[in-house]
């Protein structure tokens, strides 16, 4: 009696590239909001409006100087306006010239930059609200301060800070999963 007995084959792996194009397979797709993506742009582009907003209606107030919150803002704002703008260039030249920025080195240096500005312009908008609410309610000085233009400022300052916060956590999310 023959009995017959599996035998095991290896089987090769299958290539890295698509037949179509030989082009490399992508590990994982760029998510809109990531830097060198039309998301990211305009997320950069709202960071640096909101905070050229902020910053120019606290410009306009002669007595900002007075609170030392209100000149924490500004300066955070200035800083987040700029480094904002500094990564719109970034972003609008890897656009134009189809570059992805997914290296290790620019990925922590984009997500160290925005945690750093991020928290700043965070902690400054939450001191300036606290301010003003003492000005506003607590101290009931509204009609001999600027109340409007500090919630204005404050309120801008805290959309910028809402721009960023996704920048921050896509970039820290493509730092960890590598």
């Amino acid at each position: 009696m023959n009995v017959s007995r599996p035998s095991v084959h290896p089987v090769e792996a299958p290539p890295l590239t698509d037949g179509a194009n030989n082009a490399p397979r992508v590990r994982m797709k760029d998510v809109q909001g990531m830097p060198g993506t039309p998301g990211g742009l305009a997320l950069r582009l709202c960071q640096f409006v909101f905070a050229v907003v902020s910053l120019c209606v606290m410009a306009t107030i002669s007595d900002f100087p007075s609170v030392t919150a209100f000149c924490y803002l500004v300066a955070a704002v200035s800083l987040q306006s700029l480094w904002s703008l500094l990564l719109a260039a970034v972003d609008i030249y890897a656009l134009s010239v189809r570059r992805s920025l997914r290296s290790s080195g620019v990925v922590i240096l984009f997500t160290v930059g925005d945690g750093i500005t991020s928290t700043l312009t965070f902690a400054a908008a939450c001191a300036s609200a606290g301010i003003t609410v003492l000005i506003g309610n607590d101290l009931d000085k509204c009609a001999v301060n600027h109340c409007v233009r500090f919630e204005s400022a404050t309120a801008m300052a805290f959309i910028s800070w809402f721009a960023v916060s996704p920048s921050f956590i896509l970039n820290f999310w493509s730092l960890a999963s590598r």
